[in-house]
């Protein structure tokens, strides 16, 4: 984790920080139910960032991109996302750290 005087250069995030937040909300998707057009695109936006980070070829870019497309949903969605059982909120705190928002 890098400290306020430890920022990455722009465009860079921790992959590593970033890996363990997409896990963790696979563990919390696994266990909400399906029928939300808020989840599964939860769900997809995941699984699109997943797919990103096990490329061969991991641009910063493209995993901040992918980040932000999480938080939208997020803060679309919050309501919704912690009446299912999500943290929203924590996870929006998350990303926006991870990015230095």
């Amino acid at each position: 984790m890098a400290s306020d005087g430890e920022r990455k250069p722009s465009g860079e995030v921790d992959l590593a920080e970033v890996a363990k937040l997409i896990e963790s909300l696979e563990q919390d998707l696994a266990g909400v139910r399906s029928g939300s057009r808020d989840i599964q695109r939860l769900r997809d936006e995941v699984e699109t960032l997943k797919n990103v980070l096990n490329s061969p070829v991991r641009r910063h870019h493209w995993v901040r991109d992918g980040l932000h497309d999480i938080r939208e949903v997020f803060e679309d969605a919050v309501d919704a996302a912690v009446a299912e059982g999500i943290k929203g909120s924590q996870y929006v705190a998350e990303i926006g750290r991870i990015l230095g928002l």
